[in-house]
């Protein structure tokens, strides 16, 4: 037989040895999106109804239509706010823990 050819007949079939490395990336990476998503849904909802209720209504005294207003500004500044928190925390996954320091 040839050399080349040998030595692609003894080469072990298989993942790359780096394969391991990244599924766990994606399980991390699939982990942050589930929560983001989870707090995507409940956090704004749940201000809208807590502000709306608890401080435009009852700490204010607030109109309905007033409290309905503002609530919903509360609610789109928590969309914003775990949006940024989803860009920050999705740019830094990748990066290594210790990346400025000089061993």
């Amino acid at each position: 037989m040839d050399g080349s050819v040998r030595a692609s007949l003894d080469a072990p079939a298989g993942p790359p040895p780096y394969y391991r490395g990244n599924e766990g990336s994606l399980v991390s990476a699939l982990k942050t999106l589930l929560f983001f998503t989870i707090l995507m849904v409940t956090l704004p909802i749940g201000l809208y109804f807590t502000s709306k209720t608890y401080v435009f209504e009852g700490s204010m005294k607030m109109s309905s239509s007033d409290s309905y207003f503002y609530a919903a500004i509360v609610a789109v500044l928590a969309v914003h706010v775990v949006l940024a928190l989803f860009v920050y925390v999705a740019w830094n996954e990748g990066t290594p823990k210790g990346k400025g320091k000089h061993d």
